[in-house]
């Protein structure tokens, strides 16, 4: 008995960094995020007659790139599956295999997309086996299910725009949901501080304090700028110096932490300024973020394809560039 699926990253523009303590992955504030149908996980799992305990393998396909996971990764993939197998009562032991479309590790959320994928194949996998359970849930309850596993997980089950709060996760809708992504990737290789270790060591930072109500406060702020169908660009220009300064809020407390960190290196920074200055000289341009890595993701609207474009080639000399079709979602 075999089950293959996919799910896709998203990227938080109001983030998610830091934990409420001795809850799990429940966030200390709410965050809303975009998702990336382009950027996908896929996770194959089949039933061992004979094994004595589950495996992980890399899965091999067309577009598929190698995942060199770590053995603390896939302890991890490995226990959220059997914790899952708890909750639901499934005897067995089973093979997983699982690879994304796009680099692993380096701040593009793999860890949101591999979970949820991990997550919609063990229970529809489940269900299959008969459990009545399993065939019962709801979406709601697949993401829950998959936040215990990768807490920002639970948004990629939802799009194009998530918002997970303490109480739970939900789509949210605007008038823009129609926005072309492209990440410039200029660090492919995994991260030296891992996503988990960098929600536990930013508390240590001083400027945790109010952290919680200052992205609380932004993410007020970006809902009514998203919400605003304002023909003079002005919402859509708020909208860009709210993210902006949610990510170097984020990057701040990664750099004030004991013991501090970065990820931002000479590389992404001088990304960073050529789209400032385009935002200076324009008074427009992408959407800009950066998740927990060196990458750096935009967005834009329908209407800015050229630019896109034309962005895509001058960061393309140089980096690796991910970006989604307007027309079509797909990547190339």
């Amino acid at each position: 008995m075999t089950v293959a699926t996919s799910a896709p990253s998203n990227i938080a523009l109001i983030k998610y960094m830091g934990k409420l303590e001795g809850q799990g992955n429940q966030p200390t504030n709410s965050s809303l995020s975009w998702t990336l149908e382009s950027l996908r996980s896929f996770v194959k799992i089949t039933l061992q007659s004979d094994w004595q305990a589950d495996q992980w393998q890399p899965l091999q396909g067309e577009g598929l790139l190698d995942l060199p996971l770590s053995e603390k990764s896939v302890s991890r993939f490995l226990q959220h599956f059997e914790n899952l197998k708890t909750q639901f009562g499934i005897q067995g032991f089973f093979l997983i295999q699982s690879a994304n479309n796009f680099p692993s590790d380096c701040g593009l959320a793999s860890s949101a997309s591999s979970f949820a994928a991990l997550t919609l194949a063990a229970t529809e996998l489940f269900a299959k086996m008969g459990s009545a359970k399993a065939v019962e849930l709801s979406v709601m309850d697949k993401a829950d299910l998959s936040r215990q596993g990768s807490g920002s997980s639970c948004r990629s089950f939802f799009g194009p725009w998530a918002l997970w709060f303490r109480n739970g996760v939900r789509p949210l809708e605007f008038p823009m949901q129609s926005l072309h992504h492209q990440v410039v990737v200029v660090e492919s290789e995994a991260k030296l501080v891992s996503s988990s270790e960098a929600h536990r060591r930013v508390t240590s930072s001083p400027r945790f304090a109010g952290r919680p109500e200052r992205a609380e406060e932004r993410l007020a702020n970006l809902i009514q700028a998203l919400r605003s169908e304002d023909e003079n660009l002005e919402s859509w220009r708020r909208a860009f110096e709210i993210c902006w300064d949610e990510f170097q809020d984020m990057h701040e407390l990664f750099e004030t932490s004991q013991p501090a960190f970065s990820y931002r290196t000479e590389q992404s920074r001088n990304v960073l300024s050529v789209l400032q200055d385009l935002w200076q000289e324009q008074a427009d341009g992408p959407i800009v973020t950066m998740d927990a890595g060196a990458n750096i993701h935009l967005l834009y609207r329908d209407d800015q394809k050229d630019l896109s474009k034309k962005l895509e080639k001058k960061f393309a000399s140089q980096f690796k560039v991910f970006s989604s079709s307007l027309s079509s979602g797909e990547l190339k």
